[in-house]
């Protein structure tokens, strides 16, 4: 598709959008929706698999600039199912003039999220964007702004927030049966071995890397730049705080009852390696918020802690690694310990993927509890057929503000120094450097736009 014609439509989407690229064929037949997904390397199949459990929910088309996973994933998502063949793209561009195409499932690299989001909103379509949905401050805001330019559904990958269990959570905490909530900590402790070094090489055949690469600098292909492993790069990610770590700062931000903070203070580094890595693999950030309502230091903090390899169970948070269970269920191991604690004047909580329990009192008597995991995919479609934004559990507002945190945290780290944020204007105070990484340079032509209310 040439650029030209994919600006000028969607120009013109914009005023339309919910005309431009979008069949509306569920409205007419059984609420059916038609999904594409895009990006199917990892999660990618997850977000496949988990649409096709949906009734009348239909995943039409695929679309990755890797087009040697296509046949792979034909053969075991949708052959041996015996379900139809979805149409295949290399090109999200040319996927989005599709108009069989309702809605969109994002599941690119995180530098790829934002415009990925943008353009589908541009283009008419409903968008479910992974976490984190932004690579930096710049772009969170703007998809916000998108999402109510374009009055379409727009999902966070925050899928936590979709479980019954989180929302107990926070009615609790926020309830003063735990008293003053003055401490939130959220714990990333995830096995991560070496990545090692990779030398630069050709392109390998069928991948289409000028448009993986996207917003990002143009460099030569290196495995460890491309597949995974991106995640360990600035360039393309956010290291395991803007990883795994986004889920539990969402849920620790949440349960705390804060938004925006005023200061924010980390440390870390890359220990142990010698490799590829440029973001840090043990890392330690303290935000502190506003707290009008508090009962002494008008304040409220949340820490958060990433660490990469051996480490305690923490809270008690993995029942694998109490177990010594390598089957501890989702996002539960022998090696990772992964949760959230919170701290009140009448005790503690702590909280799992799908359970919370508090402990009372000096001598911790155990408390309250509540559980219950839900289905992100199904709220998603729920808002899409109400047309109804307001459905959403995890809106991208609430997204944003989740990954405002882990993009102060990592300015701060690379600076190696305090961040004073108002979190009214959204902006860094009295540092220039710092807050010129609120954004990046953008590659022609795959600049997030500035969207006008």
């Amino acid at each position: 598709m040439k650029r030209r014609t994919f600006v000028k439509t969607a120009s013109a989407a914009a005023a339309a959008p919910l005309l431009w690229g979008n069949s509306k064929s569920w409205a007419n037949a059984n609420d059916r929706v038609n999904v594409a997904v895009i990006g199917i390397r990892g999660m990618g199949q997850s977000h496949i698999q988990a649409y096709q459990e949906l009734k009348n929910v239909n995943v039409v088309a695929l679309c990755d600039v890797d087009e040697n996973l296509f046949d792979e994933r034909l053969q075991k998502l949708f052959v041996a199912k015996g379900l139809p063949k979805p149409k295949l793209y290399w090109d999200i561009r040319q996927l989005l003039e599709d108009k069989d195409v309702d809605a969109v499932s994002i599941v690119t690299p995180n530098h790829w999220h934002t415009l990925a989001a943008i353009w589908s909103l541009q283009a008419g379509k409903h968008v479910s964007v992974e976490k984190p949905c932004c690579h930096n401050i710049f772009e969170g805001q703007q998809l916000v702004k998108a999402a109510k330019k374009y009055g379409l559904v727009v999902q966070d990958g925050a899928e936590q927030r979709s479980n019954p269990c989180a929302h107990s959570m926070a009615e609790y905490l926020q309830s003063g049966k735990l008293g003053e909530v003055y401490l939130a900590k959220g714990l990333c402790y995830k096995w991560r071995e070496t990545i090692g070094k990779t030398p630069d090489e050709p392109v390998p055949a069928g991948v289409h890397y000028d448009l993986w690469i996207g917003p990002a600098p143009k460099r030569p292909f290196s495995r460890n730049r491309f597949h995974y492993n991106w995640h360990w790069n600035w360039d393309y990610g956010n290291g395991d705080i803007g990883n795994q770590g986004v889920h539990e700062m969402d849920i620790a931000r949440w349960g705390l009852g804060v938004k925006l903070p005023t200061k924010v203070c980390t440390m870390g580094g890359h220990f142990m390696f010698d490799d590829d890595q440029n973001t840090p693999n043990t890392l330690m950030a303290m935000f502190e918020f506003a707290n009008p309502e508090g009962g002494s230091d008008k304040k409220k903090i949340l820490q958060f802690e990433v660490r990469h390899w051996i480490c305690n169970n923490e809270g008690d948070l993995s029942p694998g690694f109490r177990d010594r269970d390598d089957k501890g269920g989702y996002m539960q191991s022998n090696v990772n310990v992964i949760g959230n604690l919170f701290y009140g004047a009448e005790g503690y909580m702590r909280k799992t993927v799908d359970e919370w329990e508090t402990f009372m009192g000096k001598t911790r008597e155990s408390g309250d509890r509540g559980s219950g995991l839900g289905n992100h995919y199904q709220n998603y479609i729920d808002a899409i057929r109400a047309n109804d934004p307001r459905l959403l559990t995890a809106p991208i507002e609430e997204g944003f503000y989740s990954c405002a945190l882990i993009h102060l945290a990592n300015i701060s780290y690379r600076l190696g120094r305090s961040i004073h944020f108002d979190p009214e204007k959204q902006q860094i105070l009295g540092d220039e450097e710092a807050s010129a990484l609120l954004t990046r340079e953008y590659r022609e032509p795959y600049v997030v736009p500035e969207i006008k209310l």
